[in-house]
Parts: structure tokens; C-alpha cells; sequence
């Protein structure tokens, strides 16, 4: 705890935000996905495969973000197009297809387990605008690198159609693959969040927009976006379902074009993965707070390491989770872990998810209108009001009166 105390006392250090004139406007964090969740690779092989996202913020020029991070070969990608889409998650064209370039051309490879950058596309988008992104494959590199909780239809179609106006032969796959963000022209603070499932939107309406995230950015002011950063799955200390958030923070949270603060809702699958356990030795439960609280200060001192101020968001009940099964024990961890977040200088303020979502009679559950129905997950309405229980004042500190 005295390295915690430490990190409360070091402020985070002034910077220019978007100093390269390019902020980031929609992003998904990369992993493996299971193999139910890549199509086969035969499907990937001479194959064209739309994907539509929402910005959270724009400007008059586009380029775009595709990695490999997790392919042991080259991804070459033999051409791209840009456009509006219809809408979420549809396969049509709403506008041109425009031509994406790499340097000047048509095609790029891009080498094993690095992240690249489009050149600029001249389509002037703002906040909400969905655009289609659509790129032909020849083949796919193995592993696929790529988001399967999207929460989002994307289509793959036989042959070369990045420029069709309605794919043909396409069927829907509600997960995206390589493409890890959108970056619009111009200098605006980003906010990333970074997270789990809960903010990765499990519960949330597919095709909806109904992630906290959706409707936060919707709160912020129009100069700020908002780079959704969650995992399903995701934890703090161990890799599960994707890099833990100590692994990937560099790649998910400091590499990310204009971030100036970041919401770090994380630690529950940390504490639900140890309840599986069914351990009941009290000292090992005080080792598992101290080690995710230790975890926390060191994402808070790479935050400011780098000019981020970091937000605590307290962890929410889930009590009745039958794949977690948590004992009063395991709540007991929950709420003193929260007490750490809670506690004046730990972070650079606190974000009370816990508060805004627990059933005031049962503390230790979500209120019943606020859960998905797996008492772990929150429901759309629950999604509203963690958005809702942001103060603005906190994250958004340029938009408060001076």
C-alpha cells in the first residue's frame, strides 16, 4: 500500500493532446478470437468483408487503423474502400465507396504483430456518423487477429467487392476483424475506457448502440471523443480472454491518438475468476485485494507517466451470477476493493458505478431493472445509467465554465 500512497501523490503531468493533428473517433481492442468466432479460413480466401462503426467524434478527413498484433504472418489486405453506411450493421452503402491508400497504393502487407495506418480519405464525418469500412482479402493470416464482441454486423462475401453498393452473397458475422480504429482530423481530447464485457456491452442491443460507452460519448461535449477499449472476459492481473489490461494498456490506452484520460472499469472477472476457486482462506483473499489494488497503482502511475489523468470506476455488484457463484466472502473482497478506489488520491477521481447500479435493499445485487438477467451484466437501461452517473465536470474538464 505504500507504493498506492506514492502513486496518489504524483499528478499527472500536462501535455499537448492531439499534437499530430489527428484524434481517435472510434477504436475496439484486439485479441484471439475463439475459433467459433473466425470464420474458416477457407470464407477469408478471395473474400470481401464490410464492417460498419460509429464515430464518437469527427472532422473533414478519415484514416484508418488495421492490425495484425496477433498474426505470426503478414496481413496483406489487397484494397479498401470507405464510405457512409446505411446504418449499423448494414451491408449497404449509404455514399461512394472511397478508395482507401497505403503510402500511395491500393494493396498493403502488414508485418506480423504490428498495428498501420491508412493515408487520409477526405470524408467529412461527425459524432454518430456510421461509416462502412470494406477491405478484400486474399487470404487470411492465422491466428485471425481481431473483436468478437462487437455488438455489430459485419458481412463477409465471395470475391472483390469492397466497391459494391450491396454486397452479394454475404452473410453476417456480429464481430469485427482487424480493423482497431478510426482516426478523424483534427485536435480533440480522447477519453478511453477500458474494460470487460461490461464495457465491452455483453447485454447490450446488437446493432443498437446501447453500450455505457454509446451513451456517454453522447454526453460529451462534440470536441471530445470516445475510444471504447473493452475485452470481454478481460482482467486485471492474468490473461484470459485477451491480454490482461497490465498487457495491453500500452497498445490500448497510451498508443491511442489524443487520449488525455482514461476510465479504467476493470477487476471483476479478477475477483468472479477467484470465487470459482471456492478458496476460503481469509489471507488469500486479502493477497487477491492487494495484488488488484497494487494492479491498479500500476496502471495509474503509467497513466500519468505519460500526461493521462485516470478515473477509478468502483466495481459493480454481482451477486447471484451463476457462473461466478460469489460468497459473502468474495463480496466482501468486492467491497474492499471499492473502498480502495473510493479512498482521496488513489486515482485521479471516482467514477461510482457501483452506486449508480446496486438495489438500495440488496446492495450486493443490481437493481433488478438494471440487470441483463445474469445478475452480472447490466441491461441497456443499466448501460444508460452508468453513462448517467459520469460527472462531466470530471472527465470532460474542458467543457466546465471557467
Amino acid at each position: 500500500m505504500f507504493f498506492a500512497a506514492l502513486v496518489a501523490l504524483t499528478p499527472a503531468v500536462a501535455r499537448p493532446v492531439c499534437g499530430d493533428g489527428w484524434h481517435a473517433a472510434w477504436t475496439s481492442a484486439q485479441m484471439v478470437p475463439k475459433p467459433e468466432d473466425t470464420p474458416p479460413t477457407a470464407a477469408l480466401a478471395d473474400a470481401t468483408l464490410r464492417q460498419t462503426v460509429t464515430l464518437s467524434a469527427g472532422g473533414p478527413r478519415q484514416r484508418l487503423r488495421f492490425s495484425n498484433a496477433f498474426g505470426t504472418t503478414p496481413l496483406r489486405i489487397d484494397h479498401v474502400t470507405l464510405a457512409l453506411a446505411q446504418g449499423v450493421g448494414a451491408a449497404s452503402l449509404a455514399g461512394p465507396a472511397l478508395p482507401v491508400r497505403f503510402a500511395g497504393a491500393a494493396a498493403v502487407e502488414i508485418p506480423a504483430g504490428v498495428d498501420y495506418l491508412s493515408d487520409p480519405v477526405a470524408l467529412p464525418a461527425r459524432r454518430g456518423t456510421v461509416l462502412a469500412v470494406s477491405l478484400h482479402l486474399a487470404a487470411a493470416p492465422a491466428p485471425v487477429t481481431g473483436h468478437p464482441g462487437a455488438r455489430t454486423t459485419s458481412w463477409l462475401a465471395p470475391g472483390a467487392q469492397s466497391a459494391a453498393a450491396m454486397l452479394t452473397g454475404a452473410r453476417g458475422l456480429d464481430h469485427w476483424y482487424w480493423l482497431s480504429g478510426v482516426e478523424s482530423a483534427g485536435c480533440g481530447p480522447v477519453l478511453v475506457a477500458l474494460g470487460d464485457s461490461i464495457t465491452d456491452g455483453h447485454g447490450a442491443i446488437t446493432n443498437g448502440d446501447t453500450r455505457w460507452t454509446d451513451y456517454l460519448a453522447r454526453r460529451l461535449p462534440p470536441a471530445r471523443g470516445l475510444a471504447n477499449q473493452g475485452i470481454g472476459g478481460n482482467r486485471v492481473l492474468d490473461d484470459g480472454l485477451g491480454p490482461s489490461a497490465l498487457a495491453r494498456f500500452d497498445r490500448d490506452v497510451l498508443a491511442t491518438t489524443g487520449a488525455d484520460a482514461v476510465i479504467l472499469l476493470e477487476g471483476i472477472n479478477d475477483l468472479g475468476t477467484f470465487a470459482r476457486t471456492h478458496v476460503r482462506d481469509p489471507a488469500a483473499h486479502a493477497a487477491l485485494v492487494a495484488r488488484l489494488t497494487a494492479g491498479y497503482a500500476q496502471l495509474v502511475a503509467r497513466a500519468h507517466a505519460k500526461g493521462l489523468r485516470l478515473y477509478g470506476a468502483t466495481i459493480m455488484p454481482f451477486t447471484g451470477s451463476d457462473y461466478y457463484a460469489p460468497t459473502p466472502q468474495d463480496e466482501a473482497d468486492r467491497v474492499a476493493v471499492n473502498q480502495w478506489l473510493r479512498a482521496p488520491g488513489h486515482t485521479d477521481g471516482v467514477i461510482d458505478f457501483d452506486r449508480a447500479t446496486r438495489d438500495p435493499a440488496h446492495p450486493e445485487r443490481l437493481l433488478p431493472g438494471f440487470d441483463s438477467g445474469d445478475h452480472l451484466h447490466p441491461s441497456p437501461a443499466g448501460y444508460r445509467a452508468m453513462a448517467e452517473a459520469v460527472p462531466l465536470a470530471l472527465v470532460a474538464p474542458e467543457a466546465s465554465p471557467r
